[in-house]
């Protein structure tokens, strides 16, 4: 339960719930409100009146809206949080529709205004107010003044204290730079403005804040776009909220599901954020949701300057780390706990030598400046050719704006140190942000120590081979002649501009179906005279297709090989991913200096793959290193290569980095890697096949089994 609504029950008292006289839904010129009245909403869900906390001395009285059909006392808005009306003897204030104007004001004892919704300013002269107008308490807590002819002049939904109701906005309109706030109470039973509030800042407003003063608290994600921001489950029906952008503002609001119990956003007086939901079998308030969450990533700059929090990391997982490119500024400080220092640059940026790592699923820092009506290589094109521009993320925002001709895009640039950065994984509201590395470009950056053992071998060969294994990697433009369309592989996690050549972000390359007479052609029958290469489980060849000289990998058929890929293996699908598998494999034998298939040093494990994921399992991957390269190579270089080496060998495809990525990571090191799943290891699985095939044989000897191999 909120600890204000705790206070509201315990602290507040309604002068009147029930009024002598029945009153209905609206005040009209004529019939002001005084205490021991109220006006209730048509369906009898919200009242309007005076309250006042029992504990207040002198007595203050508060103009307030609360739920009508709950027993426990909950305002929703207060009218005069700053100027209770506090006449300690006989306190008679009214509201009422003003003469001459078509304000609601509330007056004191003396007949003195304390509050008014200043829709017309103060009349010059007496005059009485237009016929018809009327201000109505409508069935979802909005008071609203209409005019004669039902326009609402003014509406209490524009002007929120500590709760958001359904159909209320948080919002920034673009022009003004002005919008909606909720406040806190300051205290338990004090509805006067307290020091938390939550909204957009007028100068970034596609993200919301939680402030604490002028101190931020709580950020979200930058605004990438999607509308339904999520859906909470209240009791047996369902809380949609929804981000929207128009050609005038951008704002959050949300909806309840028919039949759904009275359901609020409320920022208490302690500072949280919470959802909460009526219980009508326990009749009190269940809270549903609350930010912040209490998760270290949470906190607004947890991990200080150019750090960033990993909320993918297990609890096991220190949280704070260093982007890709930098290191801590105190390493003292960080080994013991405290992050707020944050990063530095581990190389000075050249400008003309600096390239973009991409690092996708992160929540963007705060501090950018949006730059309007840009491209995504327009974007791109910005920050590059701005040697202050540390970083950019972009994203298209017009499946979620009612904007027609106005800017829909959403180019954010950075200059200078990057705050509140966090790894939020493949989630709503998640960004790929382009980051400044010094020297990224091939060529210009010495290569990590990590390849002090024998890497850079292997990376040549490995991956000339592994780009184009078994597909031919190329790119086509149109159709086949056949007219069907060939199907794209859209490598948005790939990398970056700077990382495969000149090719913009996010470019499309083609992975075209190729007929196996084709290939056989290419290859002149996989002569040997076009033989380039070999690796553990097939041959590589060159050859010539669609006018693009291609690299073919064909198969052997399943001498049960180590480097195969489950997936092909046992069900023959092959992707860019299988290859990435086979590379883990081999990485993680360079770094024990054990083949996969051997049992020294692995006894009780299946293979190698499920004895390193043991070993990283229990934080003790620094034994692994062979002996012959612990002399030449740090403790950082090992964890670096196992990591990799773990995430190449997960046991879904998809969640194997591409190869640029895995390159990069070994070339220059990398803070910014996830924590790697369950590996795919089928030691079991062949072990079934195989006894499944003797036993078959054994027992049938008329029953053929063909072996399983590559397709």
């Amino acid at each position: 339960m909120d600890c204000s609504a705790i206070a509201c029950t315990a602290a507040l008292l309604i002068l009147l719930l029930l009024p002598p006289c029945a009153s209905d839904d609206r005040i009209v010129p004529g019939k002001p409100l005084s205490p021991g009245a109220t006006i209730v909403s048509e369906d009898g869900s919200f009242a309007l009146g005076f309250f006042s906390p029992s504990n207040s001395t002198p007595a203050k009285l508060y103009l307030g809206i609360w739920y009508n059909d709950i027993p426990e006392f909950t305002v929703v808005w207060v009218a005069n949080r700053d100027a209770p009306v506090t006449n300690a003897t006989s306190p008679t204030p009214t509201l009422s529709l003003a003469a001459g104007t078509t304000d609601l004001v509330l007056s004191d004892a003396d007949g003195r205004p304390v509050w008014t919704t200043n829709v017309t300013g103060a009349p010059s002269t007496p005059a009485p107010p237009p016929t018809g107008l009327a201000a109505v308490l409508l069935n979802n807590g909005d008071l609203v003044i209409r005019s004669p002819n039902g326009t609402a002049l003014w509406q209490s939904f524009e002007h929120p204290a500590d709760t958001l109701l359904p159909g209320m906005k948080i919002r920034v309109r673009y022009r003004t730079r002005t919008g909606e706030r909720l406040v806190s109470w300051k205290g338990a039973g004090d509805p006067s403005p307290g020091s938390y509030s939550f909204g957009a800042d007028p100068e970034r407003i596609i993200q919301l804040f939680l402030w604490n003063g002028t101190r931020p608290v709580m950020r979200s994600a930058p605004w990438t776009g999607y509308m339904v921001a999520g859906q909470y489950q209240a009791n047996t029906s369902l809380v949609y909220v929804v981000f929207v952008g128009t050609e005038e503002e951008m704002y959050l609001t949300y909806s309840l599901a028919d039949g759904a119990p009275h359901t609020r956003y409320v920022l208490a007086y302690s500072g949280e954020y919470q959802l909460q939901s009526w219980n009508r079998s326990a009749a009190a308030w269940s809270v549903l949701g609350e930010w912040p969450a209490g998760g270290p990533c949470s906190r607004y700059g947890r991990c200080g300057a150019n750090g960033y929090c990993d909320g993918t990391a297990g609890d096991a997982v220190p949280a704070c780390k260093c982007l890709d490119g930098f290191e801590p500024a105190s390493a003292e400080e960080w080994s013991g706990g405290v992050f707020s220092g944050g990063c530095r640059r581990k190389e000075a940026l050249r400008c003309g030598g600096d390239g973009f790592l991409a690092l996708t699923g992160m929540k963007s820092p705060d501090g950018f400046r949006r730059v309007g009506n840009r491209t995504l290589e327009e974007c791109a094109a910005e920050c590059r050719r701005n040697c202050s521009c540390m970083a950019y993320a972009y994203a298209d925002l017009r499946l979620s704006s009612s904007s027609s001709t106005g800017d829909a895009t959403r180019c954010l640039v950075w200059a200078g140190d990057l705050m509140d950065t966090v790894r939020m994984g493949d989630v709503t509201g998640s960004d790929t942000l382009y980051l400044r590395i010094a020297g990224l470009r091939a060529g210009e950056k010495a290569r990590a120590n990590a390849l002090k053992i024998g890497l850079p071998a292997v990376l040549t060969s490995s991956v000339l081979l592994l780009a184009g294994i078994s597909f031919a990697w190329f790119k086509f433009k149109g159709k086949r002649g056949n007219g069907k369309r060939l199907k794209k592989l859209i490598l948005g996690s790939m990398g970056t501009s700077d990382q495969l050549g000149e090719r913009n972000p996010g470019q499309d390359f083609v992975l075209p179906f190729v007929r196996f007479d084709d290939i056989v052609a290419a290859t002149r029958n996989f002569s040997e005279a076009y033989k380039i290469g070999q690796g553990g489980f097939g041959k590589v060849y060159m050859g010539m297709i669609g006018g693009q000289e291609v690299a073919i990998k064909r198969l052997m058929k399943w001498p049960n090989s180590g480097y195969m890929a489950p997936e092909y293996a046992m069900e023959g699908v092959f992707s860019i991913k299988s290859d990435v598998y086979s590379f883990g494999v081999l990485l993680l034998e360079v770094v024990t200096g054990t083949r996969r298939s051997s049992m020294d040093g692995i006894m009780g494990f299946p293979n190698l793959i499920a004895y390193v994921w043991n070993m990283w399992m229990e934080g003790n991957i620094k034994n692994l290193a062979d002996s012959s390269i612990t002399n030449s190579c740090l403790l950082d270089e090992v964890l670096l290569c196992s990591h990799v080496a773990l995430l190449c060998v997960q046991e879904k495809p998809d969640d194997r980095p591409v190869m640029s990525k895995v390159v990069y990571a070994l070339d220059n090191g990398s803070n910014t890697l996830p924590s790697p799943n369950h590996p795919a290891y089928f030691a079991h699985r062949s072990n079934e096949i195989e006894q499944a095939r003797d036993d078959i044989q054994n027992s049938m000897g008329s029953f053929t089994l063909t072996n399983i191999e590559g397709r």
